[in-house]
């Protein structure tokens, strides 16, 4: 083969790997256009009278809710996470991972427990009047409303400003921390002077993907009775089954995520600064003595049994007193369809995860590659009871557009073949978490950089075997990791789950919902602890992969 032939062959390969990025990149940004429009879309009776009634309630409980969440989270995160890296007390290693665990629970999961461990005959209330003989005061115990809500996520939610802010304060600021300490400063005015100043957008990063957790979640508002955006769509779609209705409050729900993006953007664009050292040394940590000692150890153990081992210790109780009823034939059909579609969204994402990875990093326009990874990361952002509006809408778009082949395979006229499959779920956990397996293979690829795949080029190798040949087995354990923080998230996910699963399909997420809606929380505890054993297992490898990377 001449060289120019060559150089050609090249290109198409490379043309084919740019073309299949660039299509997943479109389907990702289709639902969202598609709810944006609906803001223009004709408005109904039912969207008149929500307007004029309900709207505004919509938004003030969603608003007081993402607050009141953020400023606690940001308050427990940062404090832990300042402790963790400044200082060295008992245990500190211990709980520096287990701050990482309360992300393997999902909210919803740790409200029904909550709920009905502080119920009336719930376990604290119970023990109280049978062991000690006390009659406790109910309002002290009422969890089911907005502050119960913003203390359960602030709970499960923290470990995201403290990972990112403990990351921050270990590795960018230890330079000023150092010299601030030279200068004799105490840590009270290094903390507010210096440390919050300086990781005010490692902070704005974190509180930002707290905010849209809080916005994504359907369990916790709908238990704990709160009319936020999320609940409401549901209400209207399934309620009024009014789909129009419920896209026009998909849209609204969408321009506040794109403010609050827009917002966390300008808070990290203002904020720079630039290290007076280009060696990052980490910090050294001060051993703390005394009471200030005892002090922070039992507020991190506090933390730790609040956020994690209060809850999967309940759980576990519970499972033992339901087990019997719950591990049927049923549960392990419940088992199979999850396992089925988790590694079925998870295969598909993880090869187009990997195909945009691999062009972004040869791409040499700055443009492409920026506009690319915002349409990527689009999706993650979106909660899911609007992505999936979206994605039900462009379905049945392409359902229609097939109708002429379906009457030809002879299917009844009108017939939504794809609507009613798996297809529409797999397509929705694509783009709502393709996120995360593009975050997990970039970072290997970062790891391993591109002179193995220069050399590879250099000796003919074209781009695809160059691939399989050298870059895969490189990155081979970003990927597995990738795999396991999408199988987490998709697991857990609920409001993407329930309203776009077919009929009669269940998973460890919609049952475990279903048990809590039925008030059946006792049998919900085995799902919920599966879901939970996934989620420690992921958050396993996303702290390795965080260690493996700062080597």
């Amino acid at each position: 083969m001449t060289g120019a032939a060559l150089r050609r062959s090249l290109k198409r390969k490379w043309n084919g790997w740019v073309a299949l990025s660039v299509t997943g990149a479109v389907l990702a940004l289709l639902p969202s256009l598609y709810i944006l429009l609906g803001l223009f879309a004709r408005t109904t009776e039912n969207w008149q009278h929500i307007q004029e009634y309900m709207l505004l309630d919509y938004a003030l409980q969603s608003l007081l809710l993402v607050l009141g969440t953020v400023s606690c989270t940001i308050v427990v995160g940062v404090s832990l996470a300042w402790l963790v890296a400044a200082y060295d007390f008992p245990l500190r290693r211990f709980f520096s991972f287990a701050f990482v665990l309360p992300l393997a629970i999902p909210p919803y999961i740790a409200a029904y427990t909550y709920g009905n461990m502080l119920s009336y005959t719930g376990s604290i209330q119970t023990f109280l009047r049978n062991e000690w003989g006390l009659a406790p005061d109910q309002r002290y115990f009422d969890i089911m409303s907005m502050k119960g809500a913003i203390f359960i996520f602030t709970l499960f939610l923290f470990p995201y400003v403290y990972l990112i802010a403990k990351t921050f304060m270990e590795k960018q600021s230890a330079a000023f921390i150092e010299n601030a300490r030279l200068l004799g400063k105490n840590s009270l005015h290094i903390f507010l002077r210096i440390v919050l100043p300086l990781s005010q957008a490692a902070i704005a990063g974190g509180a930002s993907l707290v905010a849209f957790e809080v916005l994504n979640d359907f369990g916790v508002t709908k238990h704990f009775g709160i009319q936020s955006f999320t609940a409401a769509i549901f209400k209207t779609w399934f309620g009024m089954y009014d789909v129009d209705s419920a896209i026009r409050l998909a849209a609204w729900l969408m321009s506040l995520i794109i403010g609050i993006f827009v917002v966390e953007r300008l808070v990290r664009r203002r904020k720079k600064f630039s290290s007076p050292t280009n060696r990052m040394t980490p910090l050294r940590r001060r051993k703390l003595k005394g009471l200030p000692k005892y002090a922070v150890l039992c507020f991190c153990v506090a933390v730790a049994a609040l956020s994690f081992f209060i809850p999967v210790a309940q759980l576990a109780v519970w499972a033992t007193w339901t087990y019997k009823e719950v591990l049927n034939d049923v549960f392990v059909q419940l088992l199979t369809n999850t396992l089925l579609i988790s590694c079925i969204s998870i295969t598909l994402l993880m090869i187009l995860a990997v195909t945009v990875a691999n062009v972004i990093r040869y791409s040499r326009t700055s443009v492409f590659s920026l506009v690319m990874t915002r349409l990527i990361s689009m999706g993650y952002s979106i909660p899911g009871a609007v992505l999936s509006i979206g994605v039900l809408a462009v379905v049945i778009s392409l359902d229609k557009e097939l109708a002429p082949l379906y009457a030809w395979l002879g299917f009844a006229e009108g017939k939504l073949v794809i609507s009613m499959s798996l297809f529409m779920l797999i397509f929705a956990y694509i783009i709502r978490f393709l996120a995360v397996g593009y975050n997990a293979v970039e970072a290997g690829f970062e790891k391993t950089g591109n002179r193995y795949a220069e050399a590879s080029r250099l000796l003919g190798m074209g781009m695809t075997r160059t691939f399989f040949k050298v870059d895969l087995p490189l990155i081979k354990g970003a990927v597995i990791t990738g795999f396991i923080l999408v199988f987490m998230e998709i697991v857990k996910e609920l409001p993407l789950t329930l309203l776009l699963r077919p009929y009669n399909f269940e998973t460890l997420a919609t049952k475990a919902y279903q048990y809590a809606s039925d008030e059946q929380i006792h049998q919900a505890s085995i799902p919920s602890l599966l879901i939970i054993g996934v989620g420690i297992v992921s958050v396993y490898f996303y702290h390795w992969l965080g260690e493996r990377q700062a080597k």
